[in-house]
């Protein structure tokens, strides 16, 4: 029986930085399991070094982030991969990589040392490829793919890995609208139908607002407002956190807040109640 709190994941005092220079500052975080969170905040907030922290991608200056109550620095990188699947914001594919040998890559953490892919492995690659409508790509080369085509391979990879927590960083990058809308869908069907704990930086309010159960909304290196979207996505938090004058009203398909700026412009031209 799986414990409630397998897939635990937290930080607790992370202080993060580059160079000598803190961007996230004694931030304390707890991970909902098996719920999708979502962290959002303006450019330079620190949202993208947080979820690298988390990754384990950058080392504390201080504090921790642990996994089930460990450090995760203390598991084994194939270990971890198990648990944990990350996508960062801009991912390299090694040179000549076909798409269906990159997603493939996701099946690693869970072959034996000397171990090749078994028929579970095809039928789990396959279904990545077919439910990021990517499975027609798998013969080429990932290097002759669009932006956007090149971001979905990826969500595939991620998917193949079947992992109990996935961390994404601005997933939704260099696609269009409908497919940013389709891969929301697709890793809210995994969370609803597998458990995933899902971890992703959101540019855009009004999709983190619709698709997260747990907000974080992090400013200058720390967490401005963290909870439902419903407590969180207010008026007031907007302007603190983004400098943007907006009404929050309610979202006519999913009853989610959203944020409608207002811009200078259009200050005074209609009456927001």
């Amino acid at each position: 029986m799986t414990h409630p709190d397998s897939h635990a994941l937290r930080a607790e005092g992370l202080r993060l930085g580059y160079d000598g220079r803190t961007v996230v500052d004694g931030l304390d975080l707890a991970v909902p399991d098996a719920r999708i969170t979502a962290i959002v905040g303006p450019n330079g907030s620190g949202k993208s070094t947080l979820l690298r922290g988390l990754a384990r991608l950058i080392v504390p200056q201080s504090g921790r982030v642990s996994l089930d109550g460990r450090d995760v620095r203390s598991y084994g990188a194939r270990e971890f991969a198990r648990r944990v699947a990350v996508l960062p914001q801009q991912p390299v594919a090694p040179d000549g990589v076909l798409v269906s040998e990159l997603v493939a890559r996701g099946r690693h953490p869970h072959r034996g040392w000397f171990g090749g892919r078994s028929s579970d492995d095809d039928r789990i690659v396959a279904e990545a490829l077919a439910a990021t409508g990517t499975a027609e790509l798998a013969a080429r080369p990932v290097a002759e793919l669009s932006g956007g085509q090149r971001q979905r391979v990826w969500i595939a990879m991620v998917l193949a890995q079947r992992a109990g927590i996935v961390l994404l960083d601005e997933p939704t990058s260099f696609l269009d609208a409908a497919h940013q809308l389709e891969l929301l869908d697709l890793l809210t069907e995994s969370n609803r139908e597998h458990g995933t704990t899902v971890v992703m930086v959101l540019h855009e309010l009004n999709l983190a607002a619709r698709y997260a159960d747990h907000l974080v909304v992090v400013d200058g290196g720390r967490i401005r407002a963290a909870g439902h979207p419903a407590e969180v996505m207010t008026a007031d938090t907007v302007a603190e956190a983004f400098g943007l004058e907006c009404l929050v009203t309610q979202d006519p398909v999913a009853g989610s807040p959203l944020v409608v700026p207002i811009g200078r412009y259009h200050r005074g031209a209609s009456d927001l109640g």
